[in-house]
């Protein structure tokens, strides 16, 4: 299956894909909203609920925007190159939990629920406190490859 081929089934399958995917599938992060899919044998996340995906939706590219100096961009038009979007994901999910939960560590268990709480407890999430995610963002470091012997 080429490419064009892979992403129009995509679409066609799954109306509602994970905002949050990239986080999901490098296993940074989980999400009790999300369902994972297979498609020609690769793997693809979907939201399971229209207000966890709208949330999300309106989260990411506040985190893009309040991060885009940080990333050494000015502006964003179209996808963020690979890894500054995983620096974006997986630093800003962990950047929103360690500013709810200074003291906690590992993954972000629950997607859905740190961004509803986030929500909640600073009063919606254009007030979040990005200062403190951004530094999260920024000192980001994907897991490495393992070296094949």
């Amino acid at each position: 299956m080429d490419e064009k081929e892979f992403k129009a089934t995509y679409r066609d399958y799954n109306d509602s894909p994970c905002v949050f995917a990239k986080a999901l599938l490098s296993r940074c992060a989980g999400c009790s909203c999300a369902q994972k899919l297979n498609i020609a044998e690769r793997e693809a996340m979907a939201c399971k609920s229209d207000a966890a995906r709208q949330q999300c939706l309106e989260l990411l590219p506040l985190l893009r925007g309040k991060a885009l100096f940080a990333l050494r961009l000015t502006h964003v038009e179209g996808p963020l190159p690979h890894g500054k979007e995983m620096k974006v994901q997986c630093g800003g999910l962990l950047g929103l939990r360690a500013a709810l939960e200074p003291d906690a560590d590992g993954l972000v268990a629950d997607v859905y629920g740190l961004v509803s709480q986030a929500a909640v407890t600073f009063g919606g999430l254009a007030a979040l406190p990005y200062g403190e995610i951004v530094k999260v963002v920024v000192g980001y470091q994907p897991r490495k490859r393992g070296r094949t012997a």
